[in-house]
């Protein structure tokens, strides 16, 4: 099993926001990288209730299931690698494989038979070292959908948030409230299917 304690801060950014970012960083095309998220809860969101998250993410051909957590500073985050024949089986509503990210979904009690799949989230990624953290530029599409963030993971709260503020600034970016992407995904997807609903009664 992998724990790890994560702390990172989060911009939404505009589309010109973005790429002035890229261009001041010199990065291009060859430096983003795609990874695909796989997110789930129950119907009633019993894990979003708790302010946690379960996703499966396929980076590079290898997929690795995640449970993300509330921390007293941050999140922990609980990793647990699958074989292809595992994640399928996980996508197709399937919850009988054995791990640590079960094991922590017991404690939290959370219904692991009621878990189903919800939808993906696909991201072109590209990071850097800076300033003693790595700072990530995240174009995503899920659902229709394309937004634009930057993040900055640390491993120090206050000179990350510190760091973080003045790399705002000085591309005079305003400070978003940004949640994170499987807040985002599942609050379009609720804003899709009421809109869906109204459109049809």
């Amino acid at each position: 099993m992998t724990q790890e304690i994560e702390i990172e801060f989060k911009n939404i950014l505009t589309k010109n926001e973005f790429n002035n970012m890229l261009n001041a960083f010199s990065i291009n095309n060859t430096h983003f990288k795609s990874q695909v998220n796989y997110y789930f809860d129950t119907n009633d969101f019993a894990l979003k209730i708790k302010a946690s998250a379960l996703r499966i993410r396929l980076k590079e051909n290898q997929y690795m299931l995640t449970l993300k957590q509330p921390a007293k500073i941050g999140l922990l985050e609980t990793h647990q690698p699958l074989t292809d024949e595992q994640a399928q089986r996980v996508l197709h509503n399937d919850f009988s494989i054995q791990g640590e990210v079960l094991q922590q979904l017991k404690k939290l009690h959370v219904p692991i038979h009621e878990i189903k799949y919800f939808g993906s989230l696909s991201t072109n990624r590209a990071e850097i070292i800076y300033e003693g953290g790595t700072l990530v530029f995240d174009h995503s599409h899920y659902l229709s959908k394309d937004d634009y963030e930057i993040e900055y993971e640390v491993g120090n709260y206050e000179t990350g948030f510190a760091t973080f503020q003045k790399l705002l600034s000085k591309f005079q970016i305003p400070v978003r409230k940004t949640e994170n992407k499987i807040q985002r995904f599942y609050n379009y997807k609720v804003k899709k299917e009421d809109k869906k609903n109204v459109e049809e009664s």
